[in-house]
C-alpha cells in the first residue's frame, strides 16, 4: 500500500502596492490557497495568526517597511456595550436578520453597488460586476453564511455581511448597507449583532479584519471593548492605541522568510520543523 505524505501549503508574496491605508507607503500580502479537505481546519488555524480570508485564498499582510496592519478581533465575554453603541442596537430593533447559505442574489448586488458609488468609488471593488460579486459570495471552500438585515416595515434589505464561521468564533469578511441611513450607523450595527450571534452560538471571538494604528478608516474598530489585535505572534487587549503605532515603523517588521518559518499550521507545528 502507498502512503501519501501530508502536503504543507505554499505560501507566496504579492508584489508592491499603494497601502490603501496609510498614504506613501507599499503594501505587500503573504497568501496561499485555501483548498482540499483540510481547508476548514487550515481556514481555523491561520485565521488565528492573523490571516484573512478573500474567496478561496488565506492572505496577511507582509511589508518590507512597517507592520501597522494588526488584525482584530473582539472577546465576547470581554465586550460591554457602550452608551452610543446601546444607542444604536435600539435604532435597529427594527431589522429583522436573516442568516442564509452564500447565494448571491440581485437585491444584494443592487445594494453592493449603491454603497460602493457612495463610500468607495476610487476604491479596489469599485469595477466588480454581476460575476465578480457572485464569486465572492460563492467561491468559499468553508463554512460560510450570508447574514441579512431587513426593515420589518418595509422589506428593504439595508445591511448584508459575508459571514464564515471558525472553530473559535465568526469573521466578518465583508459588509456592506444602505448609505442613506447614517443616522443608523449600520456598519456599527452590524458588528454589534455579530457579536450577539456569536454570544448566541456560544463562541468566544468576532473577527473584524485588520485595524490599523494612526488610518481613519479603521480608527471605529477601537470603539469596540474587548478588542485584542494580533501583534508579535500572539493576541494581546488593547488598552490603549497609541501603544501599536511603533508598528509603523520601517524597522519593525520580521523578514519574509522568517515570517513564513513562524507560522503553526493545523497540526501545531511551525513550519521550520516541517521535512518532506
Amino acid at each position: 500500500m502507498r502512503h501519501t505524505l501530508p502536503i504543507a501549503p505554499q505560501f507566496y508574496v504579492t508584489a508592491p502596492q499603494p497601502c490603501p491605508y496609510l498614504e506613501g507607503r507599499m503594501e505587500r500580502k503573504l497568501f496561499t490557497a485555501l483548498q482540499g479537505d483540510g481547508a476548514q481546519r487550515l481556514n481555523d488555524t491561520l485565521s488565528k495568526q492573523g490571516f484573512r480570508r478573500s474567496q478561496n485564498v488565506l492572505y496577511r499582510p507582509s511589508c518590507a517597511d512597517c507592520a501597522a496592519c494588526l488584525s482584530a478581533r473582539v472577546n465576547v465575554e470581554n465586550f460591554t456595550a457602550s452608551r452610543s453603541q446601546r444607542r444604536t442596537i435600539k435604532r435597529n430593533q427594527r431589522l429583522e436578520r436573516r442568516a442564509t447559505s452564500p447565494w448571491a442574489t440581485e437585491e444584494q448586488y443592487a445594494l453592493f453597488r449603491e454603497y460602493l458609488e457612495d463610500r468607495h468609488a476610487n476604491g479596489g471593488m469599485a469595477d466588480m460586476d454581476t460575476f465578480e460579486f457572485a464569486a465572492m459570495i460563492e467561491e468559499t471552500p468553508i463554512r460560510t453564511r450570508v447574514v441579512e438585515y431587513a426593515d420589518q416595515e418595509t422589506g428593504d434589505l439595508v445591511a448584508v455581511c459575508l459571514t464564515d464561521v471558525f472553530d473559535d468564533g465568526v469573521s466578518m469578511v465583508y459588509s456592506f448597507y444602505d448609505p442613506n441611513r447614517p443616522r443608523d450607523s449600520l456598519g456599527t450595527y452590524i458588528i454589534l449583532d455579530h457579536i450577539e450571534i456569536a454570544r448566541e452560538a456560544g463562541l468566544p471571538y468576532v473577527y473584524l479584519g485588520y485595524w490599523v494604528p494612526g488610518s481613519a478608516k479603521m480608527w471605529y474598530k477601537a470603539a469596540f471593548s474587548g478588542l485584542e489585535v494580533y501583534s508579535g505572534g500572539e493576541w494581546q487587549k488593547m488598552h490603549d492605541p497609541e501603544d501599536f503605532e511603533a508598528h509603523r515603523h520601517p524597522l519593525s517588521n520580521d523578514p519574509i522568510a522568517e515570517q513564513v518559518a513562524n507560522i503553526s499550521l493545523p497540526d501545531g507545528k511551525p513550519l521550520r520543523n516541517k521535512k518532506y
